[in-house]
């Protein structure tokens, strides 16, 4: 069930993610806000904890994808998750992310890459949290549901602490 919270206006909220979501008997709320560049600049215009906001990095090699999700206020540690793997992870190109995530904008990727058919590795320090934000798909929405709803959507995920605060 979800809940919609916002100003009016076009929701952001990608199909995949919103069947994803349905799939799983999730509740949440879409919160839009004003357009941003980057985590912190959301978690700051959406007066959201920066602890609390997942932010999704999109990492791969000649070979696969991988999604890394860790708090906004956190910097992914690239070097830890590919030698963990066994593959010199780096940035894709936006090209490449527009593909993988292709009802996404770039750069607002939701955090669970299973509905997009992308291994997924979460920071443990945000499944600690009681409330989650996440992309909802564009630069203007964010999902917001319970911590144990976002524990249960990334179950299948691999955790591994592969950021440190900023």
């Amino acid at each position: 069930m979800s809940d919609y919270i916002g100003r009016g206006g076009v929701m952001g909220i990608a199909i995949t993610l919103k069947e994803y979501l349905m799939d799983h008997g999730t509740s949440y709320q879409v919160i839009e806000h004003v357009r941003t560049n980057s985590a912190l600049e959301t978690s700051e215009v959406a007066h959201v904890p920066g602890d609390r906001l997942a932010k999704s990095i999109l990492l791969g090699d000649e070979d696969r994808y991988l999604l890394a999700v860790i708090p906004a206020t956190h910097r992914l540690e690239i070097n830890k998750l590919s030698e963990l793997v066994k593959h010199r992870l780096q940035l894709i190109t936006e090209s490449e992310m527009a593909g993988a995530f292709s009802d996404c904008e770039i750069g607002a990727m939701p955090p669970v890459g299973e509905a997009y058919g992308i291994d997924t590795w979460v920071d443990p320090s945000l499944l600690d949290q009681p409330e989650i934000y996440f992309e909802a798909g564009d630069h203007q929405a964010l999902i917001k549901m319970s911590g144990e709803d976002f524990r249960n959507l990334l179950k299948d995920s691999k955790q591994l602490l592969m950021s440190r605060h900023i």
